[in-house]
C-alpha cells in the first residue's frame, strides 16, 4: 500500500498531493525534492527511481517534466509502484488530453476525483479509463494545445500533413466545440533500440524493446482487426516459445524473441494470419509489447578518433552517419562523450555550413556534448574538439575517455520492419468511416560506441 501520492513541477512546487494513510510526515514532498535535486551519492548524476530516507520509501517517475511520486513505509515491490505511477499519469492524460502543469492546475478538482477512485486508503482499485467513466462526473477544462510544446512520441507528427495538430491532445470524455466528436483511432509502433559498438565499429550487442500503442476516440467501442506481417515469427530456433506457431524465419522475416498482449486482445486467428482482434478500451493502452535481440541495421554509425597533439593537448574527431533512407529525418540528436578527468578546456570546430548544431563542455562532469536539431537520412556530420589538459597524461587517453553515447528520435522509421498491414474497424453503417492513423517511431534507449 502507498501512503502518499504527489506531483511536483520541475521547480519543486507541489501541484497535486494526496495523503492516504497519514503515517508519513507532511513535509515529505520537500524532503523528496531536496534529495533528488542534490543527489550526489556514489557519484550519480540523477537520483534512482526508488530510495529510502528516514524509514520512508520514495518511488518516482518523470513524465513530460513532471515528477510523479509515491511514498510508503511498507516494503513494497518497486516495479508495482512505478507501474502504478505510470498508469496514473496515463489516466490523467486520457481525461485532460494534455498533461502539463497548467492543465493539472486548471483541472485539480477532476484530478483529485480520479485519485480518490484509483487509490483508496493506499490500495489500488482500478487504473482503467473505461471503468472510471462510470464514477467520474467532473468535466475537464481543456487547455489550448496550440501554445504547448509537443508531448510524447506521437507529438512528433503534429503540424504535418500526416495528422491534425490537436488530434492527440483531446480528452477521451470531452466533445469538440458544437458537441461533435471526431471518430479517430491512433496506432503507434514505438521501438526503443539498444546497441553497443566495438572500437572498430562492429556491433557487440543489439536489442529492440517495442510496443504497439493504441489510443481510441471511437464511439461505441467497435471491434478492431489489426493485421501484422504475415512472415512474423515468435520464438527463436533452439528456444521456441509457446507463441511460436511454426512461421518460417526467412531473410526478410520479422523474428520476435518474445511478446505479450493486452488483456482485451483475442489471439484466435493470430496463428493463422497474424491478425489481432480486440475491442479497444477508452484511453491509451499497449496492444502488444515485444523484444528482438537478433542483429538489425543500426540507424546511425559512430566513428571516433583521438589523437595526442603534445603533452597537454589532444584532438577528438567525432563522425556520425545516418544509415536510414534520405526521405526520413531524425530529431533531437544528442551525442555525449566523457573526457579525461584532467581536461581543463575544450574548443570546438563544426563543419562549414552546419545549421542547428550546438556544442558544450560540461566542466562539472568532464563531458562533451554535441546537439543536432535534425539529421537527414544518408548524411554525414563531423565534430572536431581540441582538448587542453591540466596535467600530462601518463597512460592511453582512449582508456580514460568515452564511451560515446547517443540519444535520438526518428519518426516514420522502425528497424524491426514490423508493420501494421491493415486496420479494420467493424462498420456500423456504410457511412461510418473513422480516421485511422498508423505511425512509427524509433528512439535510442542505449546507443553506445566504445573508443
Amino acid at each position: 500500500m502507498i501512503s502518499q501520492f504527489f506531483v511536483l513541477s520541475q521547480r519543486g512546487d507541489s501541484i497535486v498531493i494526496r495523503d492516504y494513510r497519514g503515517d508519513v510526515p507532511k513535509g515529505s514532498a520537500e524532503i523528496f525534492f531536496r534529495k533528488v535535486k542534490f543527489w550526489k551519492e556514489d557519484g550519480g548524476e540523477e537520483a534512482p527511481p526508488v530510495f529510502n530516507v528516514d524509514g520512508v520509501n520514495y518511488f518516482h517517475v518523470k513524465v513530460v517534466g513532471l515528477l510523479f511520486v509515491a511514498t510508503s513505509r511498507a516494503n513494497l515491490s518497486p516495479s508495482l509502484v512505478l507501474e502504478l505511477l505510470q498508469r496514473i499519469a496515463r489516466v490523467i492524460k486520457d481525461y485532460l488530453g494534455v498533461l502539463n502543469e497548467d492543465s493539472l492546475r486548471k483541472n485539480f478538482v477532476l484530478v483529485y476525483e480520479l485519485l480518490d477512485e484509483v487509490v483508496d486508503f493506499g490500495y489500488v482499485q482500478t487504473t482503467s479509463t473505461e471503468i472510471l467513466k462510470s464514477y467520474i462526473f467532473n468535466e475537464p477544462i481543456m487547455v489550448d494545445a496550440g501554445r504547448l510544446p509537443p508531448l510524447g512520441p506521437a507529438a512528433m507528427f503534429m503540424g504535418t500533413k500526416r495528422m491534425p495538430g490537436t488530434a492527440i491532445t483531446k480528452s477521451v470524455v470531452a466533445n469538440e466545440p458544437g458537441g461533435r466528436k471526431r471518430e479517430e483511432i491512433f496506432v503507434d509502433i514505438i521501438e526503443k533500440i539498444s546497441i553497443t559498438f566495438s572500437s572498430s565499429g562492429y556491433i557487440l550487442t543489439s536489442e529492440i524493446d517495442g510496443t504497439i500503442q493504441m489510443k481510441s476516440y471511437l464511439t461505441g467501442n467497435p471491434e478492431i482487426r489489426l493485421a501484422l506481417n504475415e512472415d512474423l515469427s515468435i520464438g527463436r530456433a533452439g528456444g521456441r516459445s509457446v507463441y511460436d506457431y511454426g512461421g518460417s524465419a526467412g531473410s526478410g522475416a520479422v523474428v520476435l524473441d518474445d511478446c505479450n498482449f493486452h488483456e482485451s486482445v483475442h489471439l484466435d486467428s493470430f496463428d493463422v494470419d497474424r491478425t489481432l482482434t480486440l475491442v479497444p478500451p477508452d484511453g491509451e493502452f499497449p496492444v502488444m509489447n515485444y523484444r528482438i535481440t537478433q542483429e538489425f541495421k543500426p540507424p546511425f554509425r559512430i566513428n571516433t578518433l583521438i589523437e595526442e597533439a603534445g603533452s597537454l593537448k589532444a584532438e577528438v574527431i567525432l563522425k556520425i552517419r545516418a544509415e536510414f533512407p534520405s526521405d526520413i529525418t531524425a530529431n533531437t540528436i544528442l551525442v555525449q562523450m566523457p573526457l579525461p578527468a584532467y581536461t581543463s578546456r575544450v574548443s570546438f570546430e563544426l563543419e562549414p555550413g552546419a545549421v542547428g548544431q550546438t556544442t558544450d563542455f560540461k566542466e562539472s562532469n568532464k563531458r562533451l556534448e554535441w546537439s543536432l536539431k535534425k539529421v537527414l537520412g544518408g548524411s554525414d556530420h563531423t565534430l572536431r574538439a581540441k582538448l587542453t589538459f591540466s596535467q600530462e597524461s601518463h597512460g592511453n587517453i582512449t582508456k580514460e575517455a568515452g564511451p560515446v553515447s547517443m540519444t535520438f528520435t526518428i519518426p516514420m522509421h522502425n528497424p524491426s520492419r514490423l508493420q501494421v498491414k491493415y486496420l479494420q474497424i467493424a462498420k456500423k453503417s456504410k457511412t461510418y468511416n473513422p480516421y485511422r492513423w498508423v505511425r512509427y517511431v524509433t528512439q535510442a534507449n542505449s546507443y553506445v560506441a566504445r573508443i
